[in-house]
């Protein structure tokens, strides 16, 4: 078994564990494998141990990287920040969008989608607890831009997605992703016009999983524990 693989599996354990705590099916957690900074090779390691969502946050890298895999039947998610100049990108060969935070770029992201592809996934990005150095839309303004976004016809809204600031004791971690699970929950009793696929709750990491997956997460996005320690150029 590759480390690659053996790693993979203890994730996979940690979400069925989390899931048995809160009693919720394993199925109800999709495990996305963020593959950032790591070359094709690793993703077919991982996908030949059964992973098949992957997400990136270097738009360009990633792009690099489906075109040597287009042999396999991966789903793409894109988690990273997008510029205006990258949205074409994204709209072309993503199939998940995280980050939308506002309107000009989830229209941007629906004016460029390719019409032969089908409606481009998309969560809103939300700065649930109001870190300095995260992106995301406020929480009192997420609905509104949950509306606008859902009008785009080349995207499909499917929930949102947070990245809070790092917390180490498992109560704060478990308090901040209920905050967004209640934002979700809001949006969904909203019943917004051209909501109907509102199912994603996008959070957790490799630190936190087991929190996430408590408070209601149904995907969560995991790089370092499947991957190992990321070198980035200097």
């Amino acid at each position: 078994m590759t480390t690659i693989s053996h790693n993979l599996q203890q994730v996979l354990e940690r979400i069925s564990a989390a899931c048995a705590q809160a009693q919720r099916p394993t199925d109800a957690v999709t495990l996305l494998a963020v593959s950032k900074t790591w070359g094709a090779s690793a993703v077919r390691e991982a996908h030949a141990a059964g992973q098949t969502c992957f997400g990136e946050n270097y738009i360009q890298e990633a792009v690099d990287k489906m075109a040597a895999l287009r042999d396999l039947p991966l789903e793409w998610h894109c988690i990273g920040p997008i510029q205006s100049n990258k949205s074409r990108l994204v709209a072309e060969n993503f199939d998940w969008v995280h980050t939308v935070d506002r309107l000009k770029i989830a229209q941007r992201l629906s004016d460029q989608r390719p019409v032969h592809l089908p409606p481009l996934n998309v969560c809103l990005q939300v700065n649930v607890d109001g870190g300095p150095t995260k992106s995301g839309v406020e929480p009192g303004q997420a609905q509104a831009l949950a509306a606008q976004v859902a009008a785009l016809p080349r995207l499909c809204l499917r929930g949102i997605m947070s990245i809070p600031e790092p917390l180490s004791e498992f109560a704060q971690q478990l308090a901040v992703h209920q905050q967004t699970r209640a934002l979700f929950d809001a949006i969904v009793a909203a019943a917004l016009p051209g909501v109907d696929r509102f199912d994603t709750l996008s959070m957790g990491m490799s630190a936190d999983l087991e929190a996430a997956v408590l408070a209601g997460s149904s995907m969560v996005r995991v790089g370092t524990a499947i991957f190992g320690g990321r070198s980035y150029p200097a």
